[in-house]
């Protein structure tokens, strides 16, 4: 849903594009055969390639490329068969060779868009403009030292794919919503993991504001390499409320570039926004263009996974789980895989309804991934097969997932070295129920005499003397009989 803002002269609509910088998963970088591994020490991980070194030549990485054109597929996007590297020509310290190898007129992947899925539960198309390859630069550190700043190389040239979204969005949620979409089909696919919180992931926010009912856009600023949806969200609250305050007073936006400074809580302008013609972009003379073979496309094309919308519809169609359910589920794959294991041969219902409350909540408690589960989905499955063939009570089942997730061991062997099976004979469940009825005669009385409710009370004497382990149907059966007798 539309977010708007409300000033002294009216209404006005946010108008958001993004543009994310998604880290290639491949070992090695971009143009030479450096390692792209993370958290190495400063400067260990850099090539004379990376360095800038005079006559070093760059050599293209094909893994590069095949996950490039794999996540073109998996945006609904065109993949273009020719496409051409250029010189993005600027001057920075952790820019060895003052410039970066880019994509411009001429990128890999061209237009595609998916779908987000809103807390309401409504959905919308967002476009997606283009996507590219070009190389990372390093990285630059300036709280080691007062007065002087260190270069960390490692980063550099790694393969980078740049993915602008159309100025769809329209406030903070649905660009979180946006993101949060992007990182699931790149992890599904295995080109990106997303993690933003390492940096191989990271977002420029793209705001503008313009009147309600206008067409026309507005003068946009550019908040750069914002890394984490949170920062997101607030950095989209604070520029727009900023922007509201200078149009409402008829100033001007100046098209600029701006950083998103989490302490103070507010963007600061960085620089003037540089426009194309600025970076001096040529094709870079030392890599020929790009040719895809249509054949070599296919191929890739015919090893994508299931893509979590699809996933999506079949866990509502073929298991009959709610759009919310089925959307918690298939989040991560590792969650989907997860749950189809367990639901395999089972209700599928109630294999969801225990990954998402009892496994995930407990998860989120003990602050773990789902590979990390001390509870395999086959041994989940197995504590459901002995909920459905009546060998323990659903009562009696968390407390022995409890101990699961404490000790890893099967619901089979707890409930064998706990005692803990459901007792089913009808005859010693009898037993219990008269002993119950002949220490209350009161509450007998009273219920006879119509206070219904009581039967609850009754129910939970006998559970109680079972230890849990009576079974529940077996109990109300005989209560009400011998109660109304």
């Amino acid at each position: 849903m539309a977010e708007t803002l409300q000033g002294k002269t009216g209404e006005w609509e946010m108008v958001i594009g993004l543009e994310i910088h998604a880290q290639v998963i491949a070992k090695s970088k971009l143009f030479s055969g450096a390692s792209t591994e993370f958290g190495s020490q400063p400067n260990t991980q850099v090539s004379f390639v990376d360095a800038g070194m005079p006559g070093m030549l760059p050599v293209l990485n094909e893994v590069c490329v095949e996950q490039a054109v794999r996540t073109g597929l998996g945006l609904n996007a065109q993949i273009n068969h020719h496409s051409v590297f250029a010189r993005k020509n600027y001057f920075y310290p952790d820019l060895p060779t003052g410039y970066q190898i880019s994509q411009f007129e001429d990128p890999i992947v061209g237009e595609g868009n998916i779908e987000i899925d809103m807390e309401d539960g409504t959905t919308k198309n967002i476009g997606i403009t283009r996507l590219h390859l070009e190389q990372d630069a390093g990285k630059s550190i300036h709280d080691m030292h007062p007065s002087k700043s260190y270069i960390d190389l490692n980063r550099a040239g790694c393969a980078l794919m740049e993915i602008v979204s159309e100025p769809d969005l329209r406030g903070g949620d649905e660009a979180c919503a946006y993101i949060s979409k992007i990182r699931m089909i790149l992890r599904y696919l295995g080109t990106c993991d997303g993690n933003m919180d390492e940096g191989s992931m990271r977002a420029d926010v793209n705001v503008s504001l313009r009147r309600k009912g206008e067409t026309e856009l507005g003068t946009r600023c550019e908040i750069k390499n914002v890394n984490s949806l949170k920062a997101v969200q607030q950095s989209i609250t604070y520029e727009s409320k900023r922007q509201l305050e200078l149009l409402e007073d008829g100033e001007k936006i100046h098209q600029e570039t701006r950083l998103w400074d989490t302490n103070k809580m507010e963007t600061r302008s960085m620089r003037s926004k540089e426009e194309a013609h600025d970076y001096r972009y040529f094709p870079d003379p030392d890599l020929l263009p790009l040719e895809l073979e249509s054949s070599w496309v296919n191929q890739i094309k015919e090893t994508l996974p299931e893509l979590p919308d699809q996933k999506k519809a079949r866990f509502v169609d073929a298991f009959g789980l709610s759009l919310y359910d089925a959307s918690i589920l298939i989040t991560e794959r590792a969650r989907a895989d997860y749950f189809e294991t367990v639901s395999s041969g089972r209700d599928s219902k109630v294999a969801a309804n225990w990954v998402i409350n009892e496994l995930l909540g407990a998860l989120n408690k003990m602050d773990l991934e789902i590979n990390q589960s001390p509870v395999t989905a086959q041994h989940l499955g197995g504590l459901l097969d002995l909920i459905a063939d009546n060998t323990i009570s659903g009562k009696i089942a968390k407390d022995v997932f409890s101990e699961m997730m404490e000790t890893s061991k099967d619901a089979s062997t707890i409930v064998e070295e706990k005692g803990l099976k459901q007792v089913t004979d009808t005859g010693a469940i009898e037993a219990l129920v008269d002993e119950v009825i002949a220490e209350n005669p009161d509450n007998l009385a009273a219920y006879r005499s119509g206070k219904d409710r009581l039967f609850g009370f009754f129910v939970g004497q006998v559970m109680k003397k079972s230890q849990g382990k009576a079974n529940p149907a077996v109990v109300n059966t005989l209560l009400k009989s011998k109660l109304n007798g």
